[in-house]
């Protein structure tokens, strides 16, 4: 059981950066341009899936987008028919062993990287406006020497 201070209403995840964290996960669709303007947002606990959660915030996107792009989270045969039902493309990064080879690669790889730059500059904007970009404040899930097998709940 997280402490008492921890938010009950928050939530496990595993992040590729920063390991196990506990917290929100916040869902984001904004303009890939010269100026990034967030179009719609979904603030969830962390562990829901961002295939299950995209259809909200895709669903308040102007009719005016036509290119979806996402990372291989959002490879999902219903997100794809969604973004096909509105006339709209989905690119999203292959699963896989790399180099890909097919023929899409080129032009996934430079969405991909137009995608990232615009997030990952909003995302750290956005951060720094409320404040929120110190450490993490739990490590996630740490085996305690006693019994390797039962997790515990460690904190920085």
């Amino acid at each position: 059981m997280p402490h008492s201070s921890i938010d009950t209403e928050a939530h496990w995840t595993h992040s590729g950066w920063h390991g196990r964290v506990y917290g929100w996960k916040l869902h984001l669709a904004t303009t890939v341009a010269a100026v990034w303007i967030p179009l719609a947002a979904r603030l969830t606990p962390a562990n829901r899936a961002d295939n299950e959660e995209a259809p909200t915030p895709l669903a308040d996107l102007p009719a005016g987008v036509r290119f979806v792009l996402g990372d291989v989270r959002y490879a999902d045969p219903d997100l794809h028919a969604l973004c096909d039902a509105a006339d709209r493309v989905l690119v999203t990064s292959k699963q896989g062993r790399h180099p890909h080879t097919d023929e899409g690669v080129e032009v996934r790889r430079l969405f991909h990287e137009l995608r990232s730059r615009a997030l990952e500059n909003f995302n750290a904007q956005f951060k720094a406006i409320f404040g929120c970009l110190g450490q993490v404040p739990t490590r996630g899930l740490a085996r305690p020497s006693a019994s390797p097998s039962a997790p515990s709940w460690s904190t920085n």
